[in-house]
């Protein structure tokens, strides 16, 4: 049996509607399935995304290694993925976001990228930004516009830089990338493997929340974003 490569970090609030795409299309993945993992946070939901995990657990998933962790109270998503990325066996951390999918070869594209590309860090791949009915909107460039998802790091990166900052409950991503940027890169990979759903629910349509984090990035960093 050969060892872990990749690890997904997955944490989950309230995701009963979308939790299910999104491991369908992890655990459909070209890359074989002895070489990663799934781990889900369940970050104390209160709908019915405990339920619909429980349809993933049949002897076929557990092959894949989809591992559970519960929060029995809401701690927050940096909190969450510091969880799943600590536990993870991988020595490759990608996040992917409970309400987005990927395409047949997220993994095994990302992977290789770093497997060929020894003194690379870190590696983000372009998107499809698609609505609620899986319908694109446009493609994306990863450079250009940064998401928090669809980018595969190595774990010793992560670990060195002291992961997510726990006091950022949003524009998490935005804090994290900006400590990495100071001592790792972040490639590109030209292809659009990552699907981004936009929908009303999205933590980002929270204009005065989002402002407010971007004032903390601002104090801590000493930067106008």
């Amino acid at each position: 049996m050969k060892s872990v490569k990749v690890s997904v970090i997955i944490s989950a609030f309230n995701e009963e509607k979308y939790i299910g795409r999104c491991l369908r299309s992890l655990i459909n993945q070209s890359m074989n399935h002895d070489e990663y993992e799934i781990i889900v946070i369940n970050d104390g939901s209160t709908d019915k995304t405990a339920y619909a995990l429980d349809n993933f657990k049949s002897p076929k998933e557990d092959l894949i290694k989809i591992n559970l962790i519960t929060n029995k109270t809401n701690l927050g998503l940096p909190s969450s993925l510091n969880k799943g990325i600590v536990s993870a066996k991988g020595k490759y951390i990608v996040r992917v976001d409970a309400d987005d999918f990927v395409n047949f070869n997220f993994l095994k594209f990302l992977s290789f990228y770093l497997d060929t590309n020894p003194d690379s860090n870190a590696v983000s791949c372009d998107y499809y930004l698609i609505n609620d009915k899986e319908e694109v909107i446009k493609r994306v460039d990863s450079d250009e516009i940064p998401i928090a998802c669809g980018i595969i790091f190595r774990k010793e990166t992560l670990m060195n830089i002291g992961l997510y900052d726990e006091s950022f409950f949003v524009q998490e991503e935005v804090e994290l990338r900006l400590r990495y940027l100071k001592n790792y890169s972040i490639d590109r990979l030209q292809i659009p493997l990552y699907r981004y759903r936009r929908h009303e629910n999205n933590i980002t349509n929270d204009e005065a929340r989002m402002n407010l984090y971007a004032n903390k990035i601002r104090k801590k960093h000493n930067i106008d974003l």
